[in-house]
């Protein structure tokens, strides 16, 4: 009886040994043929501007703050607030009555000397010769050459009042010294104005604008090469208008480095015809030192960071990945320049990453063709970022 119960459970212990390696087998062998679900790109080969991006903020090519040089009633104002002026152009009238009220008196004093000038030079005439015949003394001369003297200087004196009365006069009249757009009006018509004090309204010229910016002083050496070998070109991209960059030169760099923050402050010129740019306006500024040719792009997230560096997962032929070492160079919108441990063509993991490991057998999920056909142009206006 003993010896039947033991051969049973011998046999029954040996069957659910037997069902329990069949079913690992199963599992194992289920496990190896799953696939994980990954998104892919191809690197591609193009040519890749090498540009340096930053803010910088928009800069009026010149202002001018027209205040008053003489006193008097603000008689009339001939724009109106954010008016586009020329150089030239009429923009005030200060009461001008007082100011020709005087030049006529200093020119009507201007003729009376004049008058008595020439009196006095025929004095001076007519006692020289009678000096000669002896009939006047020369004490008489000597007078009568002092007073046409002394009238020939009050003359010059009477003149230049003159002059300045004029220039006091043509001061009532102020003309825009530049093109540009008038901002707010700070005195209106009918108030009382003072002379080199009261401030009536700024000139910004916008056409053209500079943007300045600064950029960390490690990168003046490479700035100030590119300039040597010719223009640097600036694009000025505003926010919410990042499809279309305004371009622009690179036409200043300061003659200083700030040494508190390591900085130095460069300027662009940009001719602005349509003035989209704006002073005191913010935007991105991006500057294109050079242009990296034949270079192997993939997508920036396909990289990772492990305790060796920097890598990514190639996928084989066979749908299985390679964990591939890399080496990176300029980083530009969301891609980035392989330097060296990717070919071009290869496809290299983009999603899904974080579930493989060397060997793993993936999926992908997503159309390849895509992403190449719209990275492989070297003319679709890709921007690198140093």
């Amino acid at each position: 009886m003993k010896s039947s119960l033991v051969v049973r459970y011998s046999f029954a212990l040996m069957c659910m040994v037997f069902i329990a390696a069949c079913s690992s087998r199963t599992t194992g062998k289920s496990a190896m043929q799953a696939s994980v679900p990954v998104t892919a790109a191809v690197a591609v080969k193009k040519d890749v501007p090498v540009q340096i991006s930053t803010i910088g903020n928009v800069e009026a090519y010149s202002t001018v703050s027209v205040k008053t040089r003489v006193e008097g009633e603000l008689l009339r104002v001939y724009f109106k607030d954010g008016q586009e002026v020329k150089k030239g152009d009429l923009l005030f009238v200060i009461d001008p009555r007082p100011f020709v009220s005087s030049l006529k008196q200093y020119e009507a004093n201007l003729a009376r000397d004049k008058a008595l000038l020439k009196k006095a030079e025929a004095d001076v005439i007519r006692s020289e010769d009678l000096v000669k015949n002896g009939v006047a003394s020369q004490q008489e001369y000597d007078h009568y050459r002092a007073d046409f003297e002394t009238l020939k200087e009050t003359v010059k004196a009477n003149e230049a009042a003159v002059i300045n009365s004029k220039l006091q006069r043509e001061y009532c009249y102020i003309r825009s010294p530049i093109n540009g757009r008038v901002g707010k009006l700070f005195v209106h018509q009918g108030n009382m104005v003072k002379a080199n004090d009261t401030m009536l309204v700024t000139i910004n010229q916008t056409k053209p604008v500079y943007v300045a910016f600064f950029l960390p002083e490690q990168r003046l050496l490479k700035i100030r090469e590119c300039m040597a070998q010719g223009s640097v070109k600036v694009d000025a991209i505003i926010p919410q208008n990042e499809t279309k960059p305004i371009a622009g030169e690179l036409t200043f760099v300061n003659n200083e480095v700030n040494n508190t923050t390591g900085t130095i402050l460069l300027r662009a010129t940009f001719p602005n015809t349509d003035e989209i740019l704006w002073p005191r306006q913010f935007v991105r500024v991006v500057i294109t030192l050079t242009v990296a040719h034949d270079a192997i792009v993939i997508p920036a997230q396909a990289t990772q960071t492990g305790q060796e560096g920097l890598y990514v997962f190639v996928i084989k032929p066979d749908l299985t990945v390679e964990y591939r070492p890399v080496v990176l160079g300029s980083s530009f919108d969301q891609e980035v320049i392989v330097v060296q441990g990717i070919q071009p063509g290869e496809r290299i993991v983009t999603d899904g990453m974080f579930q493989l490991v060397q060997g793993s057998k993936v999926e992908i999920k997503n159309n390849l063709g895509h992403w190449a056909q719209n990275n492989s142009d070297p003319n679709d206006g890709s921007n690198s970022n140093l």
